[in-house]
């Protein structure tokens, strides 16, 4: 395993779908890996990164983009209210837009501050309690609100149920996507890549397997 591994199984799932090189981004999720790891794949040339966590990202990122150019920040956990300010200042896509709070939170202060990173709307394609993400019955007026405010609306985003096969989320997202015009996917891990670069995925967000197994912080 590693980078170059999954570029090439990446670049295999996108021939055998019929789709453009290229087409599939790639999103490393460094989230709770040591900065050495990280800075191996930087090395490597790789740009594109996932966080959860706006605070750890602000311990680690703004040193790395000073040393290495290009470097493109993806938020993919979940975002409090009170953390939208550092986090439209740090990142240049947000994942995990899941309620309308949130987002006229983050439409005033991307007016505000002149910044919109791309926005994805969290779908719950599970409909799981303890899970953040718009309903799939709700996805569509979600949608619609989000426009009416003028986000950079990119896509939409889901993480499957654990146990369940993750090709039918993907394809209910893929579903309620085109049906309002979007053209963001952002959907697959390590697991299951494949199957979400053959249903349509545009961003996949892979950890272990470039990274190694996550370390948990110390402390």
């Amino acid at each position: 395993m590693g980078l170059q591994d999954i570029r090439d199984r990446i670049a295999r799932a996108e021939a055998d779908a019929g789709r453009a090189p290229g087409s599939v981004t790639l999103i490393a999720v460094s989230k709770v890996q040591p900065l050495d790891r990280v800075e191996a794949v930087l090395e490597q040339g790789h740009r594109v990164f996932g966080e959860n966590r706006v605070q750890e990202a602000q311990g680690k990122w703004p040193d790395f983009k000073e040393r290495f150019a290009g470097v493109e920040l993806h938020l993919i956990g979940p975002l409090q209210s009170n953390k939208v300010r550092p986090a439209l200042e740090l990142f240049d896509a947000i994942h995990s837009v899941d309620r309308v709070k949130l987002a006229r939170r983050i439409a005033d202060i991307a007016q505000e501050i002149g910044r919109a990173p791309q926005i994805f709307l969290q779908v719950n394609t599970g409909e799981e309690p303890q899970k953040a993400g718009v309903l799939p019955a709700d996805a569509d007026d979600f949608v619609a609100e989000c426009r009416a405010m003028n986000l950079n609306l990119r896509g939409l985003m889901c993480i499957p149920p654990a146990g369940e096969e993750p090709s039918l989320h993907f394809a209910l997202l893929a579903k309620i996507a085109e049906r309002n015009g979007l053209t963001g996917l952002s959907m697959g891990m390590s697991s299951d890549f494949e199957r979400a670069i053959a249903l349509g995925a545009t961003h996949v967000r892979v950890g272990s397997a470039i990274f190694g197994e996550r370390q948990a912080p110390t402390g």
